[in-house]
């Protein structure tokens, strides 16, 4: 499937779970009018982010597919981690209202009534968000989106919560203890204040180009299983996120002696296998360093090399810590510049 293709699709995602979304809006704020619930009205506070956030989400899309243009050389990704920050904020905002409310509440009390039909409303609106969560946190995966992932993980928040409410509600229908509508609530409230805060996190991480070395990681280990001889070295790899889009630059060093085109061809296979593991979601810049013999003749694995000063005694497995500093390996443990 094309990347335009791709586009398409997850618009077509967001809009279904945006329209559900309002429909189950209209269906948690009746659940509260019925039974007068705190508990049940945060609920409903949060369905109205699910709006707002679906909103930002379809907004987001378009701008982070749009295309890379003069005055946005890397693209317009980055937009997603700010729409990402604003649903955070949002979400914050939304906990603590609710924390507030219901500790409000303890001290002034409120009936609740109707249980049974909220418990009912509440396992249908939940069930419904949960599922829709889980396949659009599995297409999120599928093609590295943090909008997809974004909107999932909202989702699945909610549909946990509903199952949290429907737990306490029961508890309140068997026990008649009023007062616990209120816990509920304030636990419900430090769930959603916590989910905001990851999101935000999460936004903050992305703008601030702080390094994901978990991704790192997998990226490095994939490479290093299908990693040539050639590739003497690896070191200087970064990766910056611009929304759901890569942009990876590292120094690979390659026998001197190889000349423009062979160094190019070498250079495209390297290329060629990061593309594998991470898709067209990534663009890559490589800078090219010659072997410095002897001192990586011991590291390097290339047979019958005409300029071998030194015999290959160790092989050196690539790993996020001595592939991201801005030094040859072999001379991490000097105190040296690399290049």
């Amino acid at each position: 499937m094309s990347s335009a293709a791709d586009y398409q699709m997850h618009r077509k995602y967001l809009k279904v779970i945006l329209g559900v979304g309002i429909l189950l809006m209209f269906v948690k704020f009746f659940t509260w009018w019925i039974t007068n619930s705190n508990a049940v009205l945060s609920d409903a506070l949060e369905s109205i982010l699910n709006i707002g956030t679906g909103f930002f989400a379809l907004y987001s899309l378009y701008i982070s597919n749009t295309p890379k243009d003069k005055n946005h050389p890397y693209g317009h990704g980055k937009i997603e981690f700010l729409l990402a920050g604003i649903e955070g904020a949002l979400i914050s905002l939304t906990g603590a209202f609710i924390i507030v409310k219901s500790g409000y509440n303890l001290v002034v009390p409120i009936e609740v009534v109707q249980l049974e039909a909220g418990i009912a409303l509440t396992v249908f609106s939940g069930g419904i968000n949960l599922l829709m969560g889980l396949v659009l946190l599995k297409r999120s995966k599928i093609f590295n989106n943090l909008v997809l992932e974004s909107e999932a993980r909202h989702l699945i928040s909610d549909g946990m919560t509903s199952v949290g409410l429907i737990i306490g509600l029961t508890l309140i229908l068997l026990t008649g203890q009023v007062w616990l509508d209120q816990l509920i609530a304030i636990a419900i409230g430090i769930l959603i204040l916590r989910s905001g805060y990851k999101l935000l996190r999460t936004a903050i991480a992305g703008i601030m180009d702080e390094a994901d070395l978990k991704l790192v990681t997998e990226i490095v280990e994939k490479v290093n299983k299908t990693r040539k001889p050639e590739w003497i070295d690896l070191h200087n790899f970064r990766v910056i996120k611009y929304g759901s889009k890569l942009h990876i630059d590292c120094h690979v060093t390659i026998p001197w002696y190889f000349n423009q085109v062979e160094a190019h061809d070498l250079i495209e296979e390297f290329e060629r296998e990061v593309d594998r593991h991470c898709g067209d979601s990534v663009e890559l810049f490589v800078h090219t360093d010659p072997c410095e013999p002897p001192e990586l003749c011991k590291m390097c694995a290339v047979q019958n090399c005409p300029h071998r000063k030194h015999p290959h005694k160790v092989v050196v497995q690539w790993t996020v810590d001595n592939v991201t500093p801005n030094k040859k390996i072999y001379l991490q443990n000097e105190g040296s510049e690399g290049g």
